[in-house]
């Protein structure tokens, strides 16, 4: 299950998103929003991270107006590695290297047929493990003041 969530600067990319993910069968959950009122990006990154620290759900992609707001909010929660990206390298290699668990799109910064291409990237890129996994281990010790 992909978790996914907005704040009013990201609406109309995640419904282009949720649309996507449903046309091609990947369960999805949506925290929201569901109309253009405005509402501070904290209030929906925090379920969205809390979501996959849990285990409710496997992944999370946030947008917002940069994926940046979105992406600082997420990476406060513990066990969350959110990136923010525009381009499929980035998309890709956030997955292989660095293992991210939350893909954060900005809705003013990219289109659809690109952000749909990075969700793809992002959900079907497995990590490379071996040499990346020490440096996710390190960055879990930041985490715990273990570093």
């Amino acid at each position: 299950m992909i978790a996914i969530g907005c704040d009013h600067g990201g609406i109309e990319l995640k419904n282009e998103i949720c649309a996507y993910l449903k046309e091609n069968g990947v369960d999805f959950k949506d925290f929201g929003i569901n109309d253009k009122t405005s509402v501070d990006y904290p209030d929906i990154a925090f379920p969205v991270a809390q979501s996959v620290v849990n285990g409710e759900c496997e992944k999370a992609i946030l947008v917002c107006g940069t994926g940046i707001g979105m992406s600082m909010a997420a990476n406060k929660v513990k066990g969350i590695r959110a990136a923010v990206c525009s381009d499929h390298f980035s998309a890709k290699y956030t997955r292989l290297h660095n293992n991210a668990n939350v893909l954060c799109l900005g809705g003013r910064v990219i289109g659809p047929g690109l952000a749909i291409e990075l969700v793809d990237l992002f959900l079907n890129t497995e990590f490379e493990g071996g040499r990346h996994k020490t440096r996710i281990d390190k960055i879990a010790a930041i985490e715990n003041n273990e570093f």
